[in-house]
């Protein structure tokens, strides 16, 4: 089937069957959950923000590969960054799978690295949901409060 082989690249399924940063923070970490019901993709986000700065992040939950390569891949790609740049980098991760949101500048200058694997998703649309939970469920836990 052509196309498939852009949605399973290699780094996909590395991060899937080796994720990264997976486990829990103890409190006062930041936390949220996100939950995808039409295909019960299930994604933890904890978040050690110190000032302006994530210090660390821990991922977990249960889904296909997609939604958990995805939360494997962000946590290693938002690791010692401002929470400025987490931002930006959600935005341009969001509109490399053709979401828009408004009130938003283009970022188009950040770079997404190994994230780009991710880009062939956007051939299923169905599958867009997967790979953007855990973007959505960070940006949850950045506005949530310390526990």
């Amino acid at each position: 089937m052509p196309g498939l082989e852009d949605l399973y690249r290699e780094i996909i399924l590395d991060h899937y069957r080796t994720p990264r940063n997976r486990g829990e923070l103890p409190p006062p970490a930041r936390h949220a959950e996100g939950h995808n019901p039409l295909c019960g993709d299930e994604i933890t986000v904890y978040l050690d923000v110190d000032g302006d700065t994530v210090n660390d992040v821990k991922v977990s939950g249960q889904g296909c590969s997609i939604s958990q390569s995805s939360a494997s891949m962000m946590s290693a790609a938002v690791k010692g960054k401002s929470v400025a740049e987490v931002r930006a980098l959600v935005r341009r991760f969001k509109g490399m799978m053709s979401i828009e949101t408004e009130g938003d500048d283009p970022v188009d200058d950040v770079e997404l690295g190994d994230l780009e694997a991710l880009q062939g998703v956007v051939k299923f649309p169905v599958r867009i949901k997967c790979a953007t939970l855990a973007w959505n469920t960070l940006l949850e836990a950045l506005e949530s409060p310390d526990s």
